[in-house]
């Protein structure tokens, strides 16, 4: 397809403008989303933006040394970009969708890397995609567009998706829309896994899920919740009732800190920190107690990254007395370094919305860069009381040419804490589910395939998502769930026209 842009100096002419965020002091008294976006006649000048660069990098979704550059999902950016701009929102949801299942949840968590890659930001600021993405989405919504569309015809073809998180429900919803007959497990009483459970509310608010669950399951998608496939059923049951199965539970084993005192009580890892603490807040807004409270505790969360800035928004919300968030690895720059050009992904300094509000609460940035922990410290009843961490440096290896981290004598100090939140990611898939599908694992204990494929070394199973690649974007996990569906469903119909990008 030709695009000729609207306002090919629209770039030139437009100031790059974004949603306006509630005030830290204010937003933290709440888990709800806090972006006021913009009105549509405002929004479609940002589409305008969108210039005629002729190599539009933002839907490449290449990688370019060891990081993506544009959209995995390599979404049509500048034709609905334009569409934005001219006005027709029923097409420009209509092109969004031909390539991404769930622009309601990317629209709100993904990084952007399409606006990384944006031309426009060679030299200036990239076009908003992101919110030009949201006003789409939620537009569609709003005008009736986006209700549910069922298959008219039905293949008699049955298909088990274990989990689901995005690469799940990405994988059911379009072998639902071929006409297979899908059921999707989730271990959990919540369908959505990382979605649902793994992302705080207030960058993503639960109804946006269920609005989009209730749609697929008047779309003829089965959701059975509260059922963990390997325990409460067996893995044979389910490959006996179905046609294929697809695993897609994640990558769920977090990185463990094994220092002395580690059996301290008050140490959690993060994810069953955030995961309690939205279970208690939709079951019973916190009266339930059954979370982990900060409230007045001194907080040590160790690990940046999302799932780090997370914890540091949460345990804000409840009142924390203080919060300190340990890196290992030095501070990034504030702008491009050399060796880093565009297109490539910026490897730069991200003040996230918690460490904003932290800064706002505390007065300074919660971050300890270059450190790591040396030992935990309990008082005589087992409880934690406080963490020693040490400096890090880095050495290159003469022999080796690597560098190395090592402890800077000297350098340990202790800081107060009651509790402490481990996110140091995760350690590839769960082996209870691996053993019962008798499927063959990496060196990373993700699920094996070859290269570029989604098959299993066991008959019938398939994988996607993150217990295939390792923990990743949502943006990943959607594309993983999508060329995961189109692999089953030439495997069941002998070809395929599912329509990948």
């Amino acid at each position: 397809m030709v695009i000729k842009m609207g306002k090919p100096t629209g770039f030139l002419e437009y100031e790059r403008v974004v949603s306006k965020a509630e005030a830290p002091k204010s937003r933290i008294r709440h888990f709800q989303e806090f972006h006021e976006h913009l009105p549509m006649d405002k929004q479609r000048l940002q589409g305008a933006r969108c210039m005629e660069c002729g190599v539009p990098f933002c839907q490449a979704g290449m990688m370019i040394c060891g990081m993506a550059s544009g959209c995995p999902l390599h979404n049509l950016v500048p034709e609905w970009n334009d569409l934005v701009y001219t006005g027709n929102w029923k097409q420009a949801y209509n092109r969004l969708k031909k390539t991404n299942n769930f622009p309601e949840f990317t629209s709100r968590v993904c990084p952007a890397l399409c606006e990384a890659a944006c031309t426009c930001g060679l030299n200036g600021d990239p076009v908003s995609t992101k919110e030009n993405e949201y006003a789409i989405i939620e537009n569609a919504y709003e005008q009736g567009y986006a209700k549910a569309d069922p298959p008219k015809v039905r293949t008699g073809k049955k298909v088990a998706v274990i989990g689901s998180g995005p690469s799940g429900l990405a994988a059911a919803d379009q072998l639902n829309k071929r006409g297979h007959s899908v059921t999707v497990y989730e271990r959990h009483d919540r369908v959505g896994g990382l979605l649902m459970y793994g992302i705080p509310n207030m960058k993503l608010e639960k109804s946006v899920i269920e609005r989009k669950i209730k749609i697929m399951e008047e779309e003829g998608v089965t959701f059975v919740t509260n059922t963990d496939v390997g325990k409460d059923v067996k893995a044979a049951k389910i490959l006996a009732e179905y046609d294929r199965v697809i695993l897609a539970c994640g990558a769920s084993n977090p990185r463990d800190i094994q220092a002395p005192g580690r059996d301290a009580k008050g140490i959690y890892f993060a994810v069953d920190f955030l995961s309690q603490n939205t279970k208690s807040l939709l079951d019973s807004n916190f009266a339930d107690g059954k979370y982990v409270n900060a409230k007045g505790k001194n907080v040590i969360i160790i690990g940046g990254g999302d799932t780090g800035n997370d914890c540091v928004g949460t345990v804000i919300r409840h009142g924390c007395k203080s919060v300190t968030q340990i890196e290992m690895m030095p501070k990034a720059p504030d702008e491009r370094a050399e060796n880093n050009p565009w297109p490539e992904w910026p490897k730069v300094c991200k003040t996230d919305y918690g460490q904003e509000e932290a800064i706002a609460v505390f007065g300074h940035d919660p971050r300890i860069y270059e450190s790591t922990v040396k030992e935990f410290i309990k008082d005589k009843n087992g409880c934690l009381k406080g963490v020693k961490i040490v400096k890090l440096t880095w050495e290159k290896d003469e022999e080796t040419g690597r560098m190395n981290m090592k402890e800077v004598a000297g350098s340990e100090k202790v800081l107060e804490a009651e509790i402490v939140l481990i996110a140091a990611g995760f350690l590839g898939s769960q082996k209870y589910v691996t053993d019962a599908f008798k499927v063959n694992v990496n060196h990373r204990t993700n699920v094996a395939t070859e290269e570029g494929a989604y098959k299993t070394s066991a008959e019938n199973v398939f994988t996607a998502g993150d217990m295939h690649r390792g923990q990743s974007l949502v943006v990943w996990a959607i594309r993983e769930g999508r060329e995961a569906a189109r692999a089953v469903d030439e495997s069941l119909m002998g070809y395929t026209n599912m329509v990948i990008q």
